[in-house]
């Protein structure tokens, strides 16, 4: 200390900075300490209080609630969306159903007494003793429009060559029947036939 103070009376730069740093030191300590915000209890009681919530279970009880407030009814939503469109795209099948099927109406669809199978009136003599071999029966499902005509057949049994179905479709071209018939209305219906031809 005796030294730097024999080294300041020679030294008038080292003498003017030790000056200021002196002056620094006097202003800093007319400062006095400083206050506390007024706020800071309660700012500490705060910090506090969410440190204190920041556990394990309040972590598990926030993802709780923010799934039941976010996720859940997305997920809500989505399976009512899906169940709709499964509903919807049911209902089209049906309807195509419904109106796209060769057979929309058979008489055999309803309860008895209220609908009636196809009747077989009249065919061609002719084409009636054409079909089959005059040994084993030709059964066929024949199928019948409202306007009392055939539209398509199933041989069911029996011989189902070339030459049987030709005979076969000529006989049912010249076939009269009376339509099926649900509630009085003449709907598209079945009926079973078996031709067996006459030899002379």
């Amino acid at each position: 200390m005796h030294e730097i103070a024999a080294h300041l009376e020679v030294c008038s730069a080292c003498a003017a900075e030790f000056a200021e740093w002196r002056n620094a030191q006097s202003l800093l300590s007319s400062i006095g300490p400083a206050k506390a915000p007024p706020n800071l209890g309660l700012r500490l009681r705060v910090a506090l209080s969410q440190q204190a919530a920041n556990t394990a279970q309040e972590k598990f009880e926030r993802g709780r609630v923010r799934w039941q407030n976010t996720f859940r009814p997305l997920i809500w939503q989505i399976s009512a969306g899906f169940a709709g469109t499964v509903a919807l795209l049911g209902g089209a099948a049906l309807l195509i159903g419904m109106f796209a099927s060769p057979e929309p109406l058979l008489a055999r669809d309803e309860p008895l007494g209220m609908a009636s199978s196809p009747r077989f009136l009249y065919t061609s003599p002719e084409a009636a003793e054409g079909v089959g071999d005059g040994k084993n029966p030709v059964v066929v499902q024949v199928f019948v429009n409202e306007a009392g005509l055939v539209y398509d057949y199933n041989i069911v049994s029996g011989n189902a060559d070339t030459s049987t179905r030709s005979q076969l479709e000529d006989t049912l071209f010249f076939s009269v029947f009376a339509p099926a018939q649900v509630f009085g209305q003449p709907v598209r219906g079945t009926i079973v036939l078996s031709f067996l031809a006459v030899r002379g």
